[in-house]
């Protein structure tokens, strides 16, 4: 990161927006001053201090630079990353990728604790501990991470992508269920909300898109498996009457 020093002489409205964009404000003409009023240009010299960035870098470093390249370069799929806790632009454009792609907010490439929180944990993903059927769709939930995916004829079928499970009080049960109840769009009569693309496979419990945001650590649901928006419709689009549902491990804290 370069630092120049600027002198520069200014004309009055050049000066206001200097003064107005961050050094103090201050008056420049006598109060009440009407606009049919013109005052001859005033000159001054003002001393600034200009602050740019390497021109690689189109986004700031967050913390967790490093460790989040280290993690994007082992799952793949969202550009060329370096490993060396350096912002680049490829740098950039991956973090960026990969948090529109898993709801993290605001998506402004800053690997930030939530980028960590989550890269960390699909990396962590072990998905042959789902240990799915040979046969057919397999909906695995891996508790201890807080991640899911999708497997087909033993293979996997959809990556893992995150989710949110119950919390202390309403932990989400481990075992091998079957989806026994599917609508677009259920409404939860203790919680009065709608849950989109509901999919049933214990008592109250299934899958549906989250009704918050699902990032936030301190917040779990009422035993469902929350999912974000296109990954409840596309588990939708793919769950059946029957379909098998993997559940285990267990979720931290509860």
């Amino acid at each position: 990161m370069a630092v120049i020093r600027v002198t520069a002489r200014l004309t009055t409205a050049a000066l206001a927006a200097v003064v107005g964009g961050g050094l103090g404000a201050f008056a420049l003409a006598p109060a009440g001053a009407g606009a049919a009023v013109r005052s001859a240009p005033v000159t001054a010299t003002v001393a600034t201090t200009v602050v740019t960035r390497a021109a690689a870098a189109s986004c700031a470093t967050g913390k967790y630079q490093k460790q989040v390249e280290g993690y994007l370069k082992q799952l793949g799929g969202y550009g060329t990353v370096t490993v060396d806790g350096k912002q680049s632009a490829a740098d950039c454009a991956a973090i960026i990728k990969f948090q529109n792609r898993f709801g993290i907010s605001p998506a402004k490439g800053l690997a930030g604790p939530t980028t960590y929180d989550v890269a960390k944990r699909l990396a962590a993903t072990r998905t042959a501990a789902c240990q799915p059927k040979r046969k057919g769709i397999t909906f695995c939930v891996d508790l201890t991470h807080q991640t899911t995916w999708v497997m087909k004829n033993g293979k996997v079928y959809v990556k893992p992508t995150i989710t949110r499970t119950g919390m202390k009080g309403y932990r989400t049960p481990a075992g091998t269920f079957s989806i026994n109840k599917r609508t677009k769009r259920e409404w939860s009569d203790p919680y009065e909300v709608w849950l989109p693309y509901w999919q049933r496979f214990i008592g109250g419990r299934g899958f549906h898109q989250t009704t918050t945001y699902i990032h936030d650590k301190w917040r779990g649901s009422h035993g469902c498996v929350n999912l974000l928006q296109q990954d409840a419709k596309k588990y939708y689009g793919i769950g059946k009457i029957g379909s098998t549902v993997k559940v285990f491990g267990r979720r931290p804290g509860t």
